[in-house]
This record gives structure tokens, C-alpha cells and sequence, in this order.
């Protein structure tokens, strides 16, 4: 156990978020060995299926057959894919370079329910690297029985490796993390990533995205007065923000050219929750099932909570949505979830993607947490078609209450009863996911969505000792 003083001096030293707290724990969070094989296989799906969507989406714009020997045509994936973005994004996104990118560094949202795993979100932008790698080691050493699941050396060299992998032919790459201002919140923990990589003689820096200049048919940074030629750009900023980004028209032009990898790819895409809603369609349920192995379908099968796309476009009179039942019929409109039951709206709503209310749980709404009016509000406002991007619907897995030993603010130790979300970090090299770290998040019982907050406590995983 790591003493309260130890770990609030710690964490006073070094700053890994900027402006952010949280509740400290003496205590890395266990899991099973069947968890974590369990995890494991999760991260593999999570791979094949953003090789299954990206064949998905490129199929569907070129309006070809989605399955060998029979017919299935899906146009309207593309549609909903590429709804609300700029054209020169989706030109982008269809480019030929860009066949089978995706992104390197994978981080779902798994919470612990009853009935085992529920996987809320794929995140393909995710926070929280610097953080857990620090927390795996800080943990480390204050385990004596149960090892922590993924040394802090270990999650960076495999941060690292994946991306210098991008560009084998360049020995030593010069690596620019972009932090741009809507995620600045994150800087701190990646200034730490890039400052603990130079000790290791990896060329890391850590810059906002107005920083780099065009140079010729380059990218470069200025170090000591002199220009710096980028290998690698690591993209930490959301693509609705793009405007913000000064340099994107070099940025693009030049990785056109080869002289500058861009990795996670900017494919919006690979970034909408409304891919689970496709995975769970039943129009396209042959198309994964023959795109993905039987393992990486049943895993994912079993863990990705029931997803429907919010199209607001008007059904016909003999027709009915996509959606879930009221009073155990289906419905034909949107609208009808608004009359539904407490029992019915246990439903999460939430904005798909490319919007600056699509990450930390800014749009989500819990149907059963808000009453019936705030209820049929947020439903309306999510079929406006004014938005820009869908909406997607969201069954509610709810996590279990466990218990965890947690500090008071006064040093004192308590067991808080909570809901807990790992946060699992793999990172894809040679064609393989890599479990290098996972993130438990915390949160009081009383708290429906879990999210890194203040009252929660986050700490790394150990592998239960037996």
C-alpha cells in the first residue's frame, strides 16, 4: 500500500493535467486472469473492426457490392459517415494512400457490469497514455505481492515503437506530438511522455499544431533558431477542430507527398460511436460476420452494448425504425421515446462524432437519470436537422458496485463503494495489439456515467494474485 502523503507529494510534483484532481487510493485495481484474457481479446477485435469499417466505408462510396457471393449494397453508410464534413475531409479520408490506416493507439471503454464487460466507446484519439504509464509506475513500486499490467517502460516503448514503426526506413525519426488548444487539458502528461523518451535518446518534442512551418516540401519546427525536419506528426486534436489548425493545408499537401506520416490518419470515419451502430444494423450484420474471424465477431458480439443510429429522416406509413421497443412494439418515429417508460429510457444518448460535444461525456444524456420532459427534449434535439452529425442511442449496461480502499482528504483510508471503467491501452505493432496498461476509473456509486471527475480515484490495474 502507498501511504497518502507519498502519493499527494507525488502528484503535487508533477503535474500530469492541467487543472484536473481526482480521489488518491493506496491500491492498484485488481482484475482476474480470466479479465484479463478476456481484455486481451478485446483489443485484437477492436483492431479487425476498424479493418472491417474501413472496407466498410469505401465500399459503400463507391457504391460496390459489400458481401463475395451475394448481394448487398449499403450507399447510405457512406452518407451517414461523411454527414457534416468539409469536402476536402472526405476527399482526404478516401485517398488511396490511406488504404488500411488506421489508427495505432486503441483505447476502449470498458465497464464492469454483472454480466462481465460492457464496451461503451472506442476511442481512437485517447488521453490519458502519459498518465497511466506514470501511474504503472508510481503503482509498481509500491506492489509487493501483484504486479501492475504494464510497466511504465514497457507502455513507452511501446508508444515509441509504434510510432517509429510508421516510418521503419528512417532510424531515428523526429517525432512531433501536436497538442492543440481544445485538448490542451492533455498537454502536461504528454510533455512528460516526450521529456521521459529523450532520456531514452528518442527525438520526442511535444508543440501546438501553429508551431510547425513549411519548409520546402517539409515540415519543420524551429530548435535553437534552426528549422527541424518532422517525420512524424502525432495528431492530438479532434477532427471537428481542424479550423483551429493553421498549418492543415501543408500539412495535407506535404503528407501527400511522403514526407510527413500523420498518425492516428485523419479519417473521421474511424472516429464516430455511430460505428457500433452499424456493427449491431441487421442490414449489415452478413457483411461483419464475413469480414471479421468468428472470435473477433463474438467477442465484440458480446461486449458492444445494443447501438441505433437517430436518423430523423421520416420512415413510410407501412414501415418501422431501427430502434428500440416501446410498451414491446417497435416505433416509426423518434419522437415516440419520448413518452417511454423510466423503465424503457434506461437508454444512453449521445452525438456520434466531429463535434466539439462528442468527448468527455459533454452530450451524453441518461434517459432514466432525467425526467420525462428533459427526456423528450434531448430527444428532439438530437432528430434537429440542424445538427450537423447523427445522434446514436445507446442500451445502458450499468456497472456493478465494487469496493476499493480510497483516501479521505484527510488522509484517511476508507472503502468506497463505485462503479468502475477500464480504460485498457493497446497499441498496434506489426499487425497485433499489444496490452501495455490499463487505466481504472473509480467513480462513487451514486454516479451514473463514469467519467475522470474529482470524486473518482484513478489508478492502473494488477492481476489478482490468485
Amino acid at each position: 500500500m502507498i501511504p497518502h502523503q507519498k502519493l499527494k507529494t507525488v502528484f503535487e510534483e508533477t503535474s500530469l493535467f492541467e487543472s484536473k484532481t481526482w480521489r488518491l487510493s493506496p491500491e492498484a485495481f485488481e482484475i482476474s486472469e480470466n479479465q484479463l484474457r478476456e481484455i486481451e481479446a478485446i483489443g485484437q477485435a477492436c483492431y479487425a473492426f476498424h479493418l472491417a469499417l474501413e472496407t466498410l466505408y469505401l465500399r459503400s462510396a463507391q457504391g460496390k457490392n459489400l458481401l463475395r457471393n451475394t448481394k448487398l449494397e449499403a450507399p447510405w453508410v457512406a452518407r451517414y459517415l461523411d454527414r457534416g464534413k468539409p469536402q476536402a475531409l472526405i476527399d482526404h479520408q478516401r485517398s488511396s494512400l490511406l488504404k488500411g490506416k488506421t489508427p495505432l493507439i486503441l483505447r476502449p471503454d470498458l465497464l464492469i457490469t454483472d454480466d462481465g464487460f460492457a464496451l461503451s466507446e472506442m476511442d481512437s484519439v485517447p488521453g490519458g497514455i502519459g498518465l497511466t504509464a506514470f501511474l504503472n509506475q508510481l503503482y509498481e513500486a509500491g506492489e509487493s505481492e501483484s504486479a501492475v499490467i504494464g510497466a511504465k517502460k514497457a507502455m513507452l516503448s511501446a508508444f515509441y515503437e509504434t510510432l517509429a514503426g510508421s516510418v521503419s526506413e528512417r532510424e531515428f525519426p523526429f517525432v512531433a506530438i501536436l497538442v492543440s488548444d481544445e485538448a490542451a487539458t492533455y498537454r502536461p502528461e504528454m510533455e512528460w511522455v516526450a521529456s521521459e523518451l529523450q532520456k531514452q535518446g528518442k527525438r520526442v518534442f511535444v508543440y501546438h499544431p501553429n508551431d510547425i512551418m513549411p519548409l520546402g516540401n517539409s515540415l519543420c519546427v524551429a530548435i535553437d533558431g534552426d528549422p527541424q525536419k518532422i517525420d512524424i506528426i502525432y495528431r492530438f486534436w479532434e477532427l471537428f477542430d481542424l479550423e483551429h489548425v493553421e498549418p492543415i493545408d501543408h500539412i495535407l499537401e506535404i503528407w501527400k507527398e511522403g514526407e510527413v506520416n500523420v498518425t492516428p490518419p485523419m479519417r473521421p470515419f474511424q472516429e464516430e460511436k455511430m460505428g457500433m451502430g452499424l456493427f449491431h444494423h441487421p442490414i449489415l450484420e452478413p457483411y461483419w460476420k464475413e469480414s471479421m474471424s468468428k472470435k473477433d465477431f463474438k467477442v465484440l458480439k458480446k461486449v458492444v452494448p445494443k447501438t441505433w443510429i437517430m436518423d430523423p429522416t421520416p420512415v413510410p406509413p407501412c414501415a418501422v425504425l431501427d430502434a428500440p421497443f416501446i410498451d414491446g412494439r417497435p416505433i416509426y418515429s423518434w419522437e415516440q421515446l419520448g413518452q417511454a417508460s423510466k423503465r424503457e429510457r434506461d437508454l444512453i444518448l449521445k452525438i456520434s462524432g466531429f463535434h466539439e460535444t462528442a468527448w468527455g461525456a459533454r452530450s451524453v444524456v441518461l434517459g432514466s437519470d432525467v425526467s420525462r420532459e428533459e427526456w423528450s427534449d434531448a430527444i428532439g434535439r438530437a432528430i434537429s436537422e440542424e445538427n450537423s452529425s447523427y445522434f446514436v442511442l445507446q442500451e445502458y449496461e450499468k456497472p456493478t458496485r465494487l469496493r476499493h480502499p480510497v483516501y479521505r482528504d484527510d488522509g484517511s483510508l476508507h472503502e468506497m463503494q463505485g462503479r468502475v471503467r477500464l480504460c485498457p491501452y493497446y497499441f498496434v505493432i506489426d499487425g497485433k495489439t499489444q496490452l501495455h496498461g490499463i487505466l481504472s476509473t473509480v467513480c462513487p456509486a451514486d454516479k451514473k456515467i463514469i467519467h475522470g471527475m474529482k470524486d473518482a480515484a484513478l489508478i492502473p490495474c494488477k492481476l489478482r494474485k490468485d
